[in-house]
């Protein structure tokens, strides 16, 4: 938990626009860090498991690139797993081509799943992770037509 923590924070870093803090949600038990486009998204239709619509609701009131960790269980993905998605999911995000080659999107979830398998027996677990997180933003943001040039940090120069 700790070095995923330490990963999804320097995702955080380079966002200029409103992100969430990383933070452990105890809804799911999963560790998630979230961005906002700052463009208010279509109501939620709600009816997620253990949410009061009017959280969901509030929650998903912008749209968001939402990125973290998941133990599994519930029979939908029952082995540990990253997990990336957007709210409301642009058109083509499904089908979008993401890193590392062992990440897939799941359908019945609508997001893009990295098994925690495949980070562990990598040659850096944190590269791995990196490059899911990063390439599934850019997915997002991309097809959703996020203003980048405004919400994202360009790295500078050394003078």
């Amino acid at each position: 938990m700790l070095s995923s923590y330490f990963v999804l924070s320097q995702f955080r870093t380079a966002f200029l626009g409103k992100v969430s803090p990383v933070h452990f949600f105890w809804g799911s038990f999963d560790l998630a860090v979230t961005r906002f486009s700052g463009r208010t998204a279509p109501r939620h239709p709600g009816g997620v498991l253990g949410l009061p619509d009017a959280v969901t609701r509030e929650a998903y009131s912008h749209e968001v690139s939402s990125a973290g960790f998941w133990p599994g269980g519930g029979g939908v993905v029952d082995e540990p797993a990253f997990y990336s998605y957007a709210y409301p999911a642009p058109a083509g995000f499904a089908d979008a081509k993401v890193k590392p080659a062992q990440a897939y999107f799941h359908k019945q979830l609508g997001e893009f799943i990295l098994p925690y398998e495949a980070v562990r027996t990598a040659a850096s677990p944190a590269a791995e992770i990196a490059a899911f997180i990063e390439s599934t933003y850019d997915q997002a943001a991309t097809l959703a037509h996020w203003d980048r040039a405004a919400l994202e940090r360009r790295p500078q120069p050394l003078s």
